[in-house]
């Protein structure tokens, strides 16, 4: 029985129990506990009247939260709470990289053990032989079109560029003319540019009329059965990663019925496995027939050149860093780091002018500590300065820095910068006057990134996406199949970063150990699951082997 059922249920006494005869005798009697006098003072007289009123109405234990409370504030001049051991967490949850780096800066600067990673880290030898690209063109005419279509790209640059490739071949599998695609304005992106602002329309135009009819418009008697609004042209909503096989079952009759049809959104709408005609037109689109306007390859390439220039000491190398730190990305990923309470105010109204309400739901619980252990967290700049530092590149080495608005970029690029004093950005390399054209548009200061990560000897990518889904590709056909980046296993860092207090030569090893699993080496043979644009062996690529490659050697 619990202590409460043993009280009384009124203010009546209970009935007590007889005395023992022994006590009754005066030989034996004791003497009687001392009685409490009562309260003395005014305060006294009124707590013991109140709390008497509690007992017997049984109401104490309604209080009792409260009275615990009391008496932890009233003994908290005596009772030390600092000592309390702390919370328990798992490891790899905490952002304790601030930590290790100044744990780790003394050894790190007096390294000289090694040579730079650079001139080393491509050093091996290729047993299954050399790739090169080989697209075929077609050289005959095309068939009389079965008609337009018309596609809306959304997202940021290489999103669209998906939408772009994906097109040419859904156009080409159905006899169709393709319309110069259209590009939404994104409410994050925010960029109003149109295809020609960002790629050469008429190369494109060009290099596939033998393979797809491509056009900047849709024929007025055509338009005119729409009263020229293109909102009244049927409209397929069709599911992501669709066969192609679907496009011929269900897009082709009413392409064929109406002459021309409309697919908004069109981004990730042709599914990565295709025949390998289709594989043939989604590589010329992306390798050959896209090229960036001429306003931006020639500031790209002249970035390109001021960049190998600054790396003379390594023969003109430098490596290209794909860092997503921006507000939108740290907001987006829920991850916390160690701005404190002004980094709190700046994520919450982040997510709220980007995706109202999408992180308030009523239910939704976040885990940021979960979500770093899972690898999902973007690198800090100070974690990317930690990983390539123990990944052997030292700070002799000169970097390219492609991103956009660092989120609190003074407090983090500090020790980035530190480790590498030769870092660049276009912002630094280009005088205000060269960037001005681009500046207010995003994909456009996205495109010269690109251009200066294509060329870079390394490129280290630290968040995944779309841009560096492309380059990884792009690089591969440049470079004989070999990808030449680095994308590093973010779950292994998130524990290793958490090990304040390892020393630099562990560090290293371990950092070492990581370059080796990545994409940082070798040959990728794509599988059906594999996207061309990124893994370009054998639809865009064809295989020589050495001895091929030594005999055409032998005869030049």
């Amino acid at each position: 029985m619990h202590a409460y059922n043993r009280l009384p249920s009124s203010g009546q006494s209970s009935p007590s129990a007889p005395s023992s005869p022994r006590s009754r005798s005066p030989r034996r009697r004791s003497k009687p506990p001392p009685r409490f006098s009562g309260p003395k003072t005014l305060p006294q007289h009124l707590a013991w009247h109140f709390l008497s009123f509690l007992l017997q109405r049984q109401t104490i234990f309604l209080f009792a939260p409260f009275i615990y409370i009391s008496g932890i504030l009233l003994y908290m001049d005596t009772v030390s709470f600092y000592n309390l051991p702390a919370p328990h967490y798992a490891p790899g949850s905490i952002y304790r990289s601030p930590q290790l780096y100044g744990n780790l800066r003394p050894e790190m600067e007096s390294d000289s053990s090694t040579a730079d990673a650079i001139s080393t880290i491509w050093k091996n030898s290729y047993k299954g032989g050399e790739w090169r690209p080989c697209i075929d063109k077609s050289s005959r005419g095309l068939p009389e079109s079965n008609g337009y279509i018309y596609i809306e790209a959304n997202g940021g640059l290489n999103q669209q560029r998906t939408s772009i490739c994906n097109a040419v071949a859904v156009a080409g599998y159905l006899n169709a003319t393709l319309i110069i695609p259209h590009f939404h304005f994104h409410s994050i992106w925010r960029d109003p540019s149109k295809f020609s602002d960002i790629y050469d329309e008429e190369f494109f135009v060009k290099t596939l009329e033998n393979d797809v009819r491509v056009v900047d418009k849709v024929p007025d008697l055509i338009m005119e059965r729409f009263d020229n609004n293109m909102t009244k042209v049927y409209n397929f909503r069709i599911k992501a990663w669709s066969s192609i096989y679907y496009y011929g079952d269900t897009v082709h009759p009413k392409l064929l019925e109406e002459k021309i049809v409309r697919i908004s959104p069109f981004a990730n709408r042709l599914s990565f496995d295709a025949p390998p005609a289709v594989q043939r037109l989604r590589c010329l689109a992306n390798y050959e027939a896209l090229r960036f306007s001429n306003p931006i390859l020639s500031l790209g390439q002249t970035l390109v050149a001021r960049m190998k220039d600054r790396s003379a000491n390594n023969s003109g190398k430098y490596i290209s860093v794909h860092l997503r730190f921006e507000e939108d990305m740290v907001a987006f990923s829920c991850c916390i780091y160690d701005g404190g309470g002004k980094e709190k105010i700046d994520m919450d109204a982040a997510r709220e002018r980007g995706w109202r309400g999408k992180f308030t739901k009523r239910g939704k619980v976040i885990h940021p500590g979960a979500i770093r252990i899972n690898g999902k967290c973007p690198l800090t700049p100070l974690e990317v300065g930690l990983m390539l530092r123990g990944m052997g590149f030292g700070k002799s080495t000169s970097i390219y820095l492609a991103s956009g608005k660092i989120y609190d970029s003074e407090r983090h690029m500090k020790s980035l910068l530190e480790m590498f004093p030769l870092l660049q950005t276009k912002e630094m390399l280009a005088s205000p006057e060269e960037l001005a054209p681009f500046q207010n548009y995003s994909s456009r200061m996205a495109a010269i990134d690109y251009t200066v990560c294509l060329h870079s000897e390394v490129f280290v990518t630290t968040q995944g996406g779309n841009f560096p889904h492309f380059l990884l590709g792009h690089r591969r056909f440049l470079y004989g199949g070999h990808s030449k980046t680095i994308r590093p296993d973010k779950r292994k860092l998130a524990l290793l970063f958490d090990k304040t207090n390892i020393g630099w030569k562990s560090f290293k090893r371990q950092m070492l150990n990581i370059r080796a699993h990545s994409d940082s080496k070798g040959i990728e043979i794509k599988r059906p699951s594999d996207s061309v644009y990124s893994v370009p062996c054998p639809d865009c690529m064809c295989c020589s082997n050495k001895t091929d490659v030594s005999k055409s050697s032998s005869a030049a």
